[in-house]
């Protein structure tokens, strides 16, 4: 069925036969609240993979991780940048 066929970028395979996700997008933000505390994840696209496999991630490591995707976020709060928005 070609709707199920991947397209593909070339994927570097290390020699141990496993490579590195490389993320491409961040698609939503939410934070949960605890008793004593408050957890921001961020909602991440990863190269290769559809939005339905896209996954949660702590907004912490990923913004050490891969500061570059939170360039365009850094004026969330205001609502500059819908798919940060906390609302």
């Amino acid at each position: 069925d070609p709707s199920f066929i991947v397209k593909t970028e070339n994927v570097g395979i290390k020699d141990n036969l496993s490579y590195e996700e490389i993320p491409v997008q961040i698609l939503d933000r939410q934070v949960r609240k605890l008793r004593t505390k408050e957890v921001a994840s961020v909602k991440v696209l990863w190269r290769n993979q559809f939005i339905e496999e896209a996954t949660w991630e702590a907004e912490g490591d990923m913004k050490k991780r891969y500061p570059h995707l939170f360039e365009s976020g850094e004026n969330s709060d205001q609502g500059t940048n819908p798919l940060l928005s906390t609302s």
